[in-house]
């Protein structure tokens, strides 16, 4: 019998994880869930339903109406009790709060998210004229102060597959590891900067889903689309060795298809592809804080920065909207524009 695909798995596990976050929501919410599952991922339905538990965890420490109450006996006729300035004595909460025995604090997108989630939530039960009023209409999220997007050099990028692959720099103890994992570790990284898919994309990688032939992987994105990315010749031979050593591990039941195997022989997780790139950033000499998404804008960078196609970097990352792209790479645009300003010559030079 086939084993289970990993995506098949992921939404599974999913799916049992939001039924019991919804337990300890009112009853009128799963009727949320049901309207939004063909528009999202359970990923997000996941994060909006800890975002709810946020915002009746408040309601019901702090709001006079539904003090005295048991969460999971709020109607949904009640959202209409809450009105603009509790929203924003809301948000005000959102930057410092505990909740089971920790300490939250949330910075403006922090904050800009769980609203995001509450105006989802408010917009479904308005729409369906569930409740007569839509507070969250009337208040005005957080302005973003945008990142810098951290990138790395190609001295940096050079360095940090030299350790990868020499392991010179790590720990005594990590290096008794290094062996195991260094052709492994090797293919993720160089897959990772030559590519630009995501941790989540890698991991969820299947041996059928490498194609040689076409020099691509077949990959599951985000939104559910599937998609093929080209690599290189420098990640097809990345690619290939560690595919030679894969084909002599015999991985765990219910792993069989697994590209990236841990040394529990199980497909890696995400967590455990951030810890190895932590690991090897350490060895590095930056002071860049390296993280696997810093080596997915560098590899944005570096194809804008070859190509000029800012449509063709956003179809390559999955990014599902361009300007969210643009806006990203809005400081390469300025280094361009700048290179160019002796392009154009208006006389011949005099000798």
């Amino acid at each position: 019998m086939p084993s289970r695909s990993y995506h098949e798995q992921l939404d599974k596990a999913n799916t049992i994880k939001l039924r019991e976050l919804m337990e300890g929501l009112p009853d009128f919410v799963p009727a949320f869930f049901r309207g939004i599952d063909q528009t999202t991922s359970s990923r997000t339905r996941i994060a909006y339903a800890y975002d709810l538990h946020v915002f009746f965890d408040y309601l019901h420490q702090a709001h006079p109406d539904f003090k005295d109450r048991e969460i999971i006996s709020y109607a949904v006729t009640d959202l209409d009790k809450i009105k603009s300035v509790d929203l924003e004595k809301y948000m005000e909460h959102l930057r410092y709060y505990s909740n089971e025995d920790a300490e939250r604090v949330n910075q403006e997108r922090g904050i800009m998210r769980k609203m995001s989630s509450l105006k989802t939530f408010y917009n479904y039960f308005f729409k369906k004229e569930m409740i007569f009023t839509n507070p969250t209409a009337l208040i005005s999220l957080p302005k973003l102060h945008e990142k810098e997007i951290i990138r790395l050099d190609i001295d940096e990028v050079a360095d940090l597959l030299d350790q990868v692959e020499s392991g010179e720099k790590l720990t005594k103890k990590q290096q008794e590891f290094h062996e195991k994992t260094r052709l492994r570790d090797l293919a993720l990284m160089t897959l990772m900067l030559g590519t630009g898919i995501r941790v989540s994309e890698c991991i969820g990688l299947n041996l059928d889903d490498i194609d040689f032939r076409n020099a691509g992987v077949h990959v599951h994105r985000k939104g559910g689309k599937d998609v093929v990315v080209y690599f290189g010749d420098e990640v097809e031979e990345a690619l290939r060795v560690y595919g030679e050593e894969r084909k002599k591990i015999i991985p765990a039941a219910g792993h069989e298809d697994a590209f990236f195997l841990s040394l529990q022989r199980k497909r890696m997780s995400v967590r455990s592809v951030e810890n190895l790139v932590k690991k090897y950033s350490r060895t590095v000499t930056t002071l860049k804080n390296i993280t696997p998404h810093k080596l997915r804008s560098t590899y944005g960078t570096n194809l804008y920065r070859e190509t000029g196609d800012i449509y063709l970097v956003a179809d390559v990352l999955g990014h599902s909207d361009v300007n969210t792209t643009r806006k990203h790479y809005a400081a390469l645009d300025d280094e361009r524009r700048r290179s160019a300003r002796n392009k154009v010559q208006l006389r011949e030079k005099k000798e």
